[in-house]
């Protein structure tokens, strides 16, 4: 099931992949290539409020993402930021990180940020074939990991 914060950054649209608990969704705005958001399922606005269970999911949709995003992105480093300001799900942002410019199709992003923190206002709003095509293409690849 989906909350709101799922349906802010595109569900199901830019579904990724499913892991227990958690959903990796294709981040709309992207200051880097392959910016993500991870997504609890679980009704838990606190992340000390999350299940034993959830955790241990948590650890597998790590290993995925960075065993999906380091050949697609090539980053140097990998941020994952749990801001929770706007939207109170539990979830993080996840920024690959790295110098220069990363391209997919007709994209070209560079991380704005590099080498300090990331900048989230950075980077293109994604349109619907964007989020279809980064979306598809960030599936084939987990479909690997």
């Amino acid at each position: 099931m989906a909350n709101r914060t799922m349906e802010k950054f595109g569900f199901p649209r830019s579904l990724v992949a499913e892991v227990g608990a958690w959903s990796v969704l294709v981040r709309p705005k992207q200051p880097a290539l392959g910016s993500l958001v991870l997504v609890c399922r679980e009704d838990a606005t606190a992340f000390s409020a999350l299940s034993p269970q959830a955790f241990s999911d948590l650890g597998r949709a790590i290993s995925g993402i960075e065993a999906m995003l380091k050949p697609f992105a090539d980053y140097e480093r990998i941020n994952y930021l749990m801001l929770m300001m706007v939207d109170p799900d539990v979830h993080f942002h996840v920024i690959p990180r790295y110098d220069g410019a990363r391209s997919f199709g007709d994209l070209e992003i560079s991380d704005a940020g590099w080498p300090g923190p990331p900048d989230l206002s950075s980077g293109p709003d994604l349109d619907e074939g964007q989020i279809d095509a980064l979306a598809g293409a960030l599936k084939s690849r987990w479909a690997g990991v």
